[in-house]
């Protein structure tokens, strides 16, 4: 096994004078299973075709990308496994000084919104040879959307970029159709039914579903929510119309997304012999940092059907598990014991929420007609089945592997889904064989004003499962802590909400919280969509957004208290606040002033 070519060289050891397909990445080349180019890549492989991979090519010339010559069939682009804009700048606006997806860790090896620029690239290289877009980026900005880095709603992705074909969501099956339909010797621009795929039209097709056209989302906020909430309704891949949107005199048209894969589908894609490596080239420059929490990870599903607002991964991967099987999932995992970089341990084994793996509907019928956008808010979904016996079952198997020391689930968990197995069997498996002392979940707020507009579970379910973890805990006889993320300054979250979670953790964490993240507009998520318009798009109904740098900083001062820098600030948030009562030598205080007499205020909701 070698890698997929990256220059002329790797071409000539395999005998070949040119390849059908090749992925133009803004990541380096890591061939591993969580590297867009390579899972790809090997997939088309594994049906016979030649691919090659242009990794970080230099976009101020185009010699990086005449480098492989022209494909036989076309060009897949994609910005890397980071929405660019994400990947270079912070919360703040402020430019990032580390690329984890770059040899190193030096940033600046691609240049923003790479998609388009690398488009732009191949059509001055290539004019007559076919260029898809994919990834993140492309299919999180396929419609007019809002840009926080440029603070203005920008054109569909597809416009800009002037490619062929849109690919959104998991592209791995639509990339295989597409390679096939051009085999057979027809024309990309006949591609206009494949779910999944988005493409231009001069005429609007007749069952396409028309949204606010572009030049009315952007002059009007009204537009712009109710845009999103269709959107969000019309995600269905069993029911949903083509999405169509006016740019000018033209149609940006997006079939539906693709059928949720099957499990003998996505078990193929995974079947690869990945060499679970960053390319030798990267050597010298220090190789990838991003592989190493992931080189011996396992990835057991797709989808998400938690909904919450802040979150695109609903809207990108379909809220439909797609499970592997059980026997996939070990096969790999024997093949980790065969590899001459592993240490004995399984860093992670899951998905966004780990405790999903599985699980399906009760009645699948029903959810082919249903628009709902979380199935476990404002309550778990009685059609759903939380049944949590696959990860038991799976968890089984991988530790009777013997060559095999540890396995941790490190990727999350959805507590207000655990609490429905009232087994308590995943729990006391969790705790016993799969938490290394720490263990993540993500309430990221526990304020009701503000955990509702996240579509997300409040403070109850919290609760309820803190006091079943250390029990469960206690039994074992165990010390393990949960690590908990919040997140602030989120649509809804005055400096009052911010106060609130600040009192939680002072009175149920006795450690500094530093899992707390600014929220970040990113494309198409309906928490962008409050921030940018100012209005819920699931009910029409106006909402506060903390848009001002000093609130920003404030509110996530609050969340770090006990940072001594954050002191001044904290102060000055808990003034205008009128929580003066938080400032002094008190109790409840949370920043210390032995001089400080607090004048009345306000008291403390919920205090005795």
């Amino acid at each position: 096994m070698d890698f997929l070519p990256v220059n002329k060289s790797d071409l000539n050891r395999r005998n070949w004078d040119t390849l059908d397909i090749i992925l133009v990445s803004g990541d380096a080349y890591v061939d591993h299973p969580a590297w867009a180019s390579a899972i790809l890549g090997r997939f088309l492989e594994s049906y016979g075709y030649r691919v090659g991979i242009i990794a970080q090519p230099d976009w101020t010339r185009l010699d990086d990308f005449l480098s492989l010559g022209a494909p036989r069939l076309f060009f897949s682009v994609s910005a890397g496994n980071m929405d660019s804009m994400v990947n270079h700048y912070t919360a703040d606006k402020k430019k990032r000084h580390q690329d984890l997806y770059s040899p190193g860790g030096k940033a600046g090896l691609r240049p923003d919104r790479p998609t388009i620029v690398y488009t732009n690239r191949l059509r001055e290289a290539f004019p007559h040879i076919p260029v898809i877009i994919g990834g993140v980026e492309a299919s999180l900005r396929r419609l007019a959307h809002y840009d926080y880095w440029a603070d203005k709603v920008r054109r569909s992705i597809l416009v800009d970029s002037k490619a062929d074909l849109l690919i959104y969501g998991m592209g791995e099956y639509s990339l295989l159709k597409i390679a096939q339909h051009l085999e057979n010797g027809n024309d990309i621009k006949d591609l206009t039914s494949l779910p999944g795929t988005g493409y231009m039209s001069s005429t609007l097709p007749s069952l396409a579903l028309e949204l606010p056209a572009y030049e009315e989302v952007v002059s009007s906020t009204q537009d712009f929510s109710r845009s999103t909430r269709l959107i969000y309704q019309h995600n269905n891949p069993y029911t949903s119309p083509p999405l169509a949107q006016k740019h000018g005199d033209r149609w940006v048209v997006m079939n539906p997304p693709p059928l949720p894969l099957a499990t003998g589908e996505i078990d193929k894609i995974y079947s690869s012999p990945f060499m679970r490596k960053s390319h030798p080239m990267y050597d010298d420059s220090g190789g990838i940092k991003a592989l190493e929490s992931v080189q011996f990870s396992l990835v057991t599903h797709r989808g998400c059907f938690g909904g919450c607002a802040f979150c695109s991964l609903a809207i990108h991967q379909g809220k439909f598990i797609q499970s592997r099987s059980i026997d996939s999932l070990v096969k790999e995992a024997e093949a980790f014991t065969r590899h001459p970089d592993f240490k004995g341990s399984i860093p992670d084994v899951g998905a966004p929420s780990a405790n999903m793996y599985g699980m399906k509907s009760r009645n699948h019928n029903k959810c082919q007609t249903c628009n709902r956008i979380s199935c476990l808010y404002p309550n778990v979904c009685s059609n759903l089945h939380t049944d949590h016996t696959p990860s038991i079952k799976l968890w089984k198997r991988l530790r009777s592997i013997n060559q095999i020391k540890h396995i941790r689930v490190a990727s999350g968990i959805r507590y207000d889904l655990l609490l429905k197995d009232t087994s308590g069997q995943y729990l006391h498996d969790l705790c016993k064989y799969h938490v290394g002392g720490q263990l993540k979940i993500a309430p990221e707020h526990i304020s009701p004003a503000v955990t509702s507009l996240m579509t997300k579970s409040g403070i109850k379910e919290y609760l309820q499962f803190m006091t079943a973890f250390k029990q469960v805990n206690k039994k074992l006889k165990k010390e393990q802590y949960l690590i908990p993320y919040f997140i602030s300054a989120h649509p809804g979250s005055t400096l009052d909400e911010s106060v609130e979670l600040a009192e939680f953790l002072r009175d149920h964490f006795q450690y500094y919280p530093e899992q707390v993240q600014n929220f970040t507009p990113t494309p198409m998520t309906i928490s962008t969509s409050m921030y940018h318009t100012g209005i819920n798009p699931l009910n029409n109904q106006e909402v506060y957004v903390p848009r001002e740098t000093w609130e920003r900083k404030a509110q996530r001062a609050l969340l770090q208290y006990r940072n001594p820098k954050n002191k001044a600030l904290v102060r000055e948030a808990l003034e205008k606040a009128k929580r003066t009562d938080l400032i002094g030598n008190s109790g409840i205080a949370l920043i210390k002033d032995n001089n400080f007499i607090s004048p009345a205020s306000k008291t403390t909701p919920g205090r005795d």
